[in-house]
C-alpha cells in the first residue's frame, strides 16, 4: 500500500466527511435530528475513522483512484453502513423504523459519496500514471 496516498486520502477525507456533517447535521436537518450540540472532538475522531476506513478500501485493497469510481462505490458503501447504523440506533431506541431512518440513510449515502470521491480523487492525482 502507498502510505503517503493512504495518509493524504484519509485525511481530506476526514475532513470531507466533517464538513458535510456539519452541513447536513449541523446546518440543514438540525431541528430534525433534535438539536443536540454534539462533541467535536468525537465527531472529528469519527469522522476521521471514515476518512481512513474509505482510503483503506481505495487505497490499500481495490486502487479506485477516479472520482467517479470513487463516487459510485461511495454510494454503496453510504447506504450500508447507513442501514447498519440506523438499525443499531432503532436497535436501542423506540424500536420502529421512522422518517428519521431514512432520512439519515440519505444522508449517508451522500455523504460516502462525497468523501469517497475524495479520497479516490486524491489516490489518483498521487499515484504515479501507467506508461
Amino acid at each position: 500500500m502507498n502510505v503517503k496516498n493512504f495518509l493524504l486520502a484519509g485525511i481530506l477525507g476526514g475532513i470531507t466527511d466533517f464538513l458535510l456533517g456539519w452541513i447536513f447535521y449541523g446546518m440543514l436537518f438540525y431541528q430534525f435530528f433534535g438539536s443536540q450540540e454534539p462533541n467535536l472532538t468525537y465527531t472529528f475522531a469519527g469522522c476521521m475513522s471514515f476518512g481512513f476506513l474509505m482510503s483503506y478500501i481505495y487505497v490499500g485493497l481495490t486502487n479506485i483512484n477516479t472520482l467517479a469510481s470513487g463516487a459510485k462505490a461511495g454510494a454503496g458503501i453510504g447506504l450500508i453502513m447507513g442501514l447498519m447504523n440506523n438499525f443499531f440506533r432503532i436497535s436501542m431506541d423506540k424500536g420502529t423504523i421512522d422518517q428519521m431512518f431514512a432520512v439519515d440513510v440519505l444522508i449517508c449515502v451522500l455523504m460516502g459519496v462525497g468523501v469517497s470521491a475524495v479520497v479516490a480523487a486524491i489516490n489518483g492525482k498521487l499515484s504515479p500514471k501507467a506508461a
